[in-house]
């Protein structure tokens, strides 16, 4: 069996930057155990698999270590590869996921704008392994899927280096750092201390999903602008409208090939 496979940078205009997704356009599913192994091979942070329905696309996205059930940067990798490739004439793509129905949008000036559900995190007690963690003094804490902490400043996420065996006790799949920017509305940096490949992930889309619902309320703005702070950075243009986050960032192909299974 020969599949299809692209690999996507995402929430980027350049190659190398952006957070890279390795793409596999399946015929039909197969088994749980296989889409692992591929992704394992694959040896990335996320690999994302759709197959094509009548009218919409099903997607699914695993970790080297685990299915997750959102993923945002391997979805807006997925929709690249079918407007550019599978289905050129497209303008909008409809995918039906775990976290439910997600909508991508391909835009005039090449950008392409996802359309996911919000998820509003709610306050907490900031836990003991983050003072531990951080060397920075945290502010607040958030959580949701993922913990949220805030600092006082864009130079304080800029320079964190997290012990990562620390965050790896809390329970949550990833912890976010974040603070208002200096020429974004908000910065973000993004671990996950299970991730034995790249503990830190370059661009999360799906962590904005909280991120966006959060500094909306702080800020009173309805629009932001978004960089995440690794080092290979990245940049998101998001809305909050209602119970949904738009997400529009770029995407650049690195890859294309196949898998001999």
């Amino acid at each position: 069996m020969k599949i299809p496979i692209y690999q996507i940078d995402t929430f980027t205009k350049k190659l190398f930057g952006g957070n890279p997704a390795a793409i596999c356009h399946l015929p039909y599913w197969l088994d749980d155990e296989l889409l692992q192994n591929i992704a394992i091979e694959n040896n990335l942070a996320e690999t994302g698999f759709f197959v094509e329905k009548e009218e919409y696309y099903e997607i699914r996205w695993f970790m080297p270590h685990a299915e997750i059930d959102l993923c945002g940067h391997a979805t807006l990798a997925s929709a690249y590869v079918i407007f550019e490739y599978i289905n050129p004439k497209l303008k909008k793509i409809l995918f039906s996921s775990q976290s439910g129905v997600l909508k991508a949008k391909k835009e005039e000036n090449g950008s392409i704008t996802l359309d996911f559900p919000s998820r509003p995190p709610v306050p907490v007690t900031i836990p003991e392994e983050i003072h531990n963690a951080l060397s920075a003094e945290p502010i607040e804490a958030f959580a949701a899927r993922d913990l949220i902490i805030t600092l006082s400043s864009e130079e304080e996420v800029i320079l964190e280096k997290p012990n990562l065996k620390l965050l790896k006790k809390l329970p949550y799949l990833c912890i976010i750092i974040t603070s208002k920017g200096n020429k974004a509305d908000f910065v973000s940096r993004v671990f996950d201390a299970n991730a034995d490949i790249l503990p830190e992930d370059p661009v999360t889309g799906s962590a904005h999903s909280s991120l966006v619902p959060l500094w909306a309320a702080k800020l009173n703005k309805t629009q932001l602008k978004a960089f995440q702070l690794s080092k290979r950075g990245g940049e998101l243009d998001c809305k909050i409208e209602g119970d949904r986050v738009f997400m529009s960032g770029y995407a650049v192909p690195y890859l294309i090939g196949q898998i001999d299974i």
